[in-house]
């Protein structure tokens, strides 16, 4: 069986052709603990999850190490923690413990491996120090930055002119920089917050440099497959590129990038917590939809492309999985719980 994949790198699909068939690699971004997980951000779950079972079917199901990061340390983390008044792993735990109960509703099966940022400070900092003494990193006031101008090749995977990277991200302009593109690798913790010593003093890591440490401690210098979100592809996992490159004297972090679409919420708009058009997949629940219902539509479109979520999609999802259970002869018993008000089942 041939696998044909969508690679955002080439903008292309190309064969599948694994490194090693004995120990396929592939890592995707998890999410940042610091509050419950809506119902967007379980999308990448679920079309990777299904990207897993297709890997497993097809090379044998201990041919694929999985590895799903979680991110618990993160400056709304810290935000978070304080406005309750307790430690970040008690932030951390509690949504990360939310976000596992919500994954399994959705018929997600766990990674082989759940790396923690907390978990590979040591070789964030080991990565640093090797970005530095190449040339590729400097140290300004306690931070450390990636020198953007280091590495012609930034900017390959988004393909987008420097400026309009710029721009788009929204980057801290800072006197310490080198270039307003340079992005921070470490920075200083104050005595309130959590931190790590490290050669340039006590601190804590950017969000970037968590995920190509942790796919280098636990997967290898390249990966097969690298996925995630379509928002991912630009600044973080650009950022990753250049930085596992220049760590690794150019190779490539991953041979296979993909990315999928959003999740729309009604009229259009990016399904987003700040926008607070959030529903959680407990909302939905309690509402009376299945864990099953709620992964066939979050599967009900081409997985690149962008979803609209609203009530008249999850109605059409309910009667199309009846009609299948009903010709598997696998109805529940029962009566089926009513749909919310004013939708028509």
């Amino acid at each position: 069986m041939s696998i044909r994949l969508y690679n955002t790198a080439i903008r292309a699909k190309q064969d599948f052709v694994p490194i090693n068939p004995d120990r396929i690699t592939l890592y995707v971004c998890g999410p940042t603990v610091y509050g419950r997980a809506h119902i967007g951000n379980f999308r990448p779950a679920v079309v990777f999850d299904v990207l897993q079972r297709l890997l497993r079917h097809t090379y044998g199901p201990d041919k694929l190490v999985y590895a799903r990061n979680i991110t618990d340390i993160d400056d709304k983390i810290i935000d978070k923690a304080r406005a309750e008044g307790v430690a970040i792993d008690t932030i951390t735990e509690r949504y990360e413990a939310l976000y596992l109960e919500d994954a399994a509703t959705l018929g997600v099966e766990r990674p082989d491996l759940h790396p923690h940022a907390t978990s590979a400070i040591p070789a964030m900092v080991a990565m640093i120090e090797a970005l530095v003494a190449k040339g590729h990193a400097y140290a300004a006031e306690g931070h450390v930055l990636f020198d953007v101008g280091s590495y012609p090749s930034y900017g390959s995977l988004s393909r987008r002119p420097l400026d309009e990277m710029i721009a788009g991200a929204r980057v801290e302009v800072a006197p310490y920089k080198k270039s307003p593109a340079d992005f921070v690798l470490w920075k200083p913790s104050t005595k309130d917050q959590p931190g790590w010593p490290s050669p340039w003093g006590r601190g804590r890591p950017g969000w970037h440099i968590e995920c190509s440490a942790m796919i280098a401690e636990s997967l290898g210098t390249t990966i097969d497959i690298h996925g995630g979100g379509i928002d991912l592809t630009f600044p973080h996992h650009e950022n990753e590129c250049a930085q596992s490159a220049c760590a690794h004297d150019g190779v490539a972090l991953a041979n296979i990038w993909m990315h999928n679409g959003f999740l729309n919420f009604g009229g259009g708009e990016k399904m987003s917590k700040s926008l607070g058009n959030v529903q959680s997949v407990a909302d939905l629940t309690a509402d009376g939809w299945s864990g099953d219902e709620l992964r066939l539509a979050l599967l009900s479109a081409q997985y690149r492309q962008p979803l609209t979520w609203d009530e008249s999609l999850l109605a059409q999802v309910r009667a199309r999985l009846d009609r299948w259970l009903r010709r598997l002869g696998d109805v529940p018993k029962g009566p089926r719980p009513p749909p919310p008000p004013g939708v028509v089942d």
